[in-house]
């Protein structure tokens, strides 16, 4: 943790001293991230009377406090926060842990009373008590979960260690019923039954004379415990082989079973039912006994449970008693299994049962536990145990694991049957027979219906009516997912039906949609023609209805439908009769989102299904598709409006730049007077670019800052960041930095919100983009933070691509602040990084590496990649950092040359002005002059540079 204030105050690295100060750190660390105003500061900080200036009060203590702990706190209008992400305070980490299950680790964090350091301001006296509240809370968690443990593996030195640690806590906490309840459990198990039942004695006196009620359900369920026998009576299985992957599900089932007397675990075949119901039983401590009554194979419920408790008459049997019966297995007895239910607890006051099941019983007082499949670190840990219980000698990577778990749903028995397949065949060979898993066969004394997952979803099928399989069969065509809207008008399932399928654990409800295992659908398959194309049109419609809202102020609304329906809409694209209508809709949010490598290969794989030639009223989706493919704009391409064709041919590189420019310009003078508002700013946009791409810089801003104007007057949020990202561009051409950095960031907010970090023109993009433009302004200590984020971003992605550029970054800073080793050590790994990267980023880094190594080398390979660069900037990126290396005159020279290819007069970047002041002084005005316009009209500057380098 970064900042802790579970205890006194720390933060990590730093010695902050002064109790105002560290009053000031513990506010702001209940708020981490979040502005906490001045007024609301001054307010918590000085509850009695403010200070005679308030304002100069509070900054001198931020001042302070920034001294002592240099990096935690940031300026806003409005106030200051504290800028940690919120899991680095211990404090949210320990809400988050608790909330999670995972109270060891949350309890871990404390360190003493919670803001010690600000206990007696009135600030944090709510929050001290939540916090406390919830300490104990987990505290009762931990011990119940320990205690437990600790009947399941009889370790009586442990028991004897909670015992001390329940009657400290009692002791602090005299009414505090869950300890008194633990407290006698642990008692009982330990065999101290007498001091057990004299402690309810006291604690129901104590809160009848001090609170006037009687004790709760815990309290009570611990005197009764304590009244029985304690020896158990169970005919549960012995443990065969480990069990992965469910403790969090065996947490909550304990919970459950403490508070309801009816909990039936539903889920898909081969979830794990059984196994989990068998483990939850097995670690409770049930003195009147746990029953499993196995109904797989029984041709009744009653006459299963008679012959399980040995009795004719169950009722009797176990009236007066407070036994647990596990049913397992009820789906193909439903019905029997309900009513034997109900009439065992209503009958058996003392009764709990633990059902397993593939829908619900469906009676009062039921509570339902849904086992889902493994989460993918748990499916692959239960894989890599099972492989290696297979074949010990194999090495399988984690993410091999995961990979083969994903593709087997994180179906616990899909996983087990895979695993045990290894004992014959190699990992490559079992990869490839995934697509086949219905056919994965267990072992000789597996039963029936659990041999294979065929068998397993064999076993649902049949309790199916001939409608609900035509249902699941027609559900298959969807993808990823699916709303009732569309189901309704694809299948025109009618809602009884669908809850029926949902009941059975053949589909799921997640959301607002409905979602289907991969297994079972690769079972309920079918060829389904009509359906399939009723599908395409649906969400044809649905892409061509989101269209027009794409560019308005509910783009990310819209956007966020269409990533939810990506399965459907590429499975439309797939089986269409008419792709080119599908596809239509779908270029202009792939341009938004950056999936430019999608939009080149689905235009492609469509135009080899329509071929040449274009159907009657298709011309545009054909051309825009002919164009990604790298072919000239046709004519219904150049007189269209519609968003992809606005730059479709500047997007696939098409023609000259002359052509390019030409395109575009004609494109921008027909659209000038366009109606649509968003249109007119995206053509200004198109132009803008272009212009400064190709030369034409002057005119570039002219342009952008109207396009943006414009995309920020109808609320379109891509328009925004493309136009402000090019300003910031043009910013930096002219050497202002400043600009350039305050332009950069905001595009780096609405380009997380469009893309995310699997994207080209994700955020990391512009977090390299900010922290480089920050280097260069002079502000090392914000730059440093932007590149620390892109940093972790770019290992998160595992995108060596954005590792190099965020290392080339680095070591540009690290040349900066005084580090040309570390810089050198940086830009030499990005350098051998088998990766494909730009010629323009391999070029700048080898004019980074030229100015902390020897420099010839460097230079000459940045020129040559610069040879037949189309990127003007990039060219005089790496002229400019040539000249530093060279003689006066020729140096001069490529300012010159460096100044032309940017189409600006003087720069105002601090070293290129440094560097021909440099030049100045050597060679005069006069001559400094004419080596800057001999240099602009050289038409191949970077063969020029090469000769000063080639001689020795």
């Amino acid at each position: 943790m970064r900042v802790g204030i579970l205890g006194p105050l720390q933060v990590a690295g730093c010695a902050v001293g002064g109790a105002r100060v560290r009053a000031l750190l513990v506010r702001l660390a209940l708020d981490p991230g979040r502005v906490v105003t001045t007024d609301r500061l001054i307010d918590d900080l000085w509850p009695g009377e403010a200070p005679a200036h308030p304002m100069a009060a509070l900054q001198s203590l931020v001042s302070r406090a920034r001294r002592e702990a240099p990096g935690v706190i940031s300026s806003h209008p409005a106030g200051y926060v504290l800028d940690v992400p919120p899991v680095e305070v211990d404090a949210w980490a320990f809400e988050r842990l608790v909330r999670a299950g995972d109270v060891h680790r949350a309890l871990a964090l404390w360190r003493g009373p919670a803001l010690a350091d600000a206990a007696d301001l009135p600030f944090a006296t709510a929050p001290t008590a939540r916090l406390e509240e919830l300490r104990l809370t987990a505290l009762a968690t931990r011990i119940a979960t320990d205690l437990s443990a600790t009947i399941t593996t009889d370790h009586p030195e442990r028991g004897a260690g909670l015992v001390a640690e329940l009657e400290g806590l009692v002791a602090a906490h005299p009414l505090r019923e869950p300890f008194h309840a633990l407290l006698m459990r642990a008692l009982t198990t330990q065999g101290r039954r007498a001091e057990a039942l004299a402690l309810f004695e006291r604690i129901k006196a104590a809160l009848a004379e001090e609170l006037g009620v009687d004790p709760g359900p815990e309290l009570r369920e611990a005197h009764l415990e304590a009244l029985r026998d304690a020896e158990p009576k169970s005919n549960l299985p012995a443990r065969l082989t480990s069990f992965v992957g469910r403790s969090e599900d065996m947490s909550r089932l304990k919970g459950r079973l403490g508070r309801a007397r009816l909990v039936t675990l539903v889920g898909p075949g081969g979830a794990g039912k059984t196994r989990l119901a068998v483990e939850v039983a097995a670690g409770l401590h049930v003195p009147d006994g746990v029953w499993l009554v196995e109904l797989a194979t029984a041709t009744g419920v009653r006459a299963a449970l008679e012959g399980t408790l040995r009795t004719t008459d169950p009722v009797r049997a176990l009236r007066g008693t407070a036994p647990l019966i596990v049913l397992d297995n009820c789906e193909h007895v439903i019905e029997e299994a309900a009513t034997t239910a109900r009439t065992l607890l209503s009958e058996v006051a003392g009764l709990r049962i633990l059902a397993t099941s593939r829908e619900p019983l469906d009676i009062p007082g039921e509570t339902l536990h849904h086992v889902l499949p493994l989460p993918e670190g748990k499916a692959a840990e239960l894989f890599a145990e099972r492989a290696a219980a297979a074949r010990p000698d194999l090495r399988i990577e984690p993410e091999e694991a995961a990979r083969i778990c994903r593709e087997l749903d994180g179906i616990p028995l899909a996983i087990e049957l895979a695993a045990a397949r290894l004992r014959t065949m190699p990992l490559s060979v079992l990869v490839r027979q995934l697509g086949d898993r219905l056919a994965f066969r267990g072992g000789r004394t597996a039963e029936p219906r659990h041999r294979t997952m065929r068998a397993v979803i064999d076993w649902s099928w049949n309790l199916l009516s001939d409608r609900e399989r035509e249902l699941l069969r027609g559900l298959t065509v969807f993808s990823g997912g699916v709303t009732y809207e569309a189901i309704s008008q694809v299948c025109g399932g009618d809602l009884d039906l669908l809850s029926s399928l949902v009941d059975k654990s053949l589909i799921a409800v997640s959301g607002d949609r409905y979602t289907m295992l991969e297994t079972i659908r690769q079972y309920a398959a079918a060829d389904l023609p009509e359906l399939r194309q009723a599908h395409a049109r649906y969400y044809t419609e649905l892409a061509e209805t989101a269209d027009p809202h794409l560019r308005t102020g509910e783009q990310l609304k819209w956007l966020a439908v269409l990533d939810a329906e990506r399965g459907n809409l590429d499975a439309a694209l797939r089986h269409s009769d008419d792709p080119l209508r599908v596809i239509l809709p779908r270029l202009w949010p792939w341009i938004i989102r950056g999936r430019h490598r999608e939009i080149n290969e689905q235009a492609a794989a469509v135009l080899r299904r329509v071929g040449d030639t274009p159907p009657p009223g298709r011309e545009l989706a054909h051309g825009i598709c002919r164009v990604l493919a790298g072919f000239a704009p046709t004519e219904a391409v150049l007189e269209s409006d519609h968003p992809a064709a606005l730059n479709s041919w500047a997007l696939a590189g098409v023609g000259t730049p002359a052509d390019v420019v030409s395109l575009t310009e004609r494109q921008s003078g027909r659209l000038r007077d366009h109606p649509d508002l968003w249109t007119r700013s995206a053509a200004l946009l198109a132009t803008g670019i272009v212009r400064f791409e190709y030369g034409a810089v002057a005119g570039a801003e002219d342009l952008l800052a109207p396009a943006v104007d414009g995309f920020r007057a109808v609320g379109d949020r891509w328009g925004q960041w493309a136009g402000l990202y090019w300003l910031s561009l043009v910013a930096e051409n002219h050497g202002d930095f400043a600009t350039a950095v305050a332009l950069a960031e905001e595009p780096e907010r609405l380009a997380a919100e469009l893309s995310g970090l699997d994207t080209p023109l994700g955020p990391m993009t512009f977090l390299i983009r900010v922290g480089q433009l920050k280097g260069r302004a002079g502000d090392h200590a914000g730059a440093a933070r932007a590149l620390e984020r892109a940093w972790e971003s770019a290992v998160r992605s595992d995108d060596q691509a954005i590792v190099a550029r965020v290392m080339h970054a680095r070591a540009e800073l690290a040349r900066r602040t005084g580090h040309p080793d570390e810089a050198a050590r940086l830009l030499e790994a990005a350098l051998a990084l088998d990766v494909e990267v730009s010629a323009q980023l391999r070029a700048y880094m080898n004019v980074e590496l030229a100015r902390v190594r020897e420099p010839r080398e460097p230079l000459r390979r940045a020129l040559e990649l610069m040879a037949t660069c189309s990127d003007r900037t990039a060219r005089a990126t790496v002229l400019e950092g040539v000249a530093e290396h060279l003689e006066p005159e020729a140096a001069a020279e490529l300012l010159g040359a460096a100044r032309a290819l940017r189409g600006i007069g003087e720069s105002a970047d601090p070293h290129v002005n440094e560097l021909a002041a440099r030049c100045r002084a050597a060679l005069g005005e006069h001559g400094y002059r004419e080596a800057s316009a001999r240099g602009a009209s050289i038409p191949n500057p970077e063969r020029y540079a090469l000769r000063p380098l080639s001689s020795p």
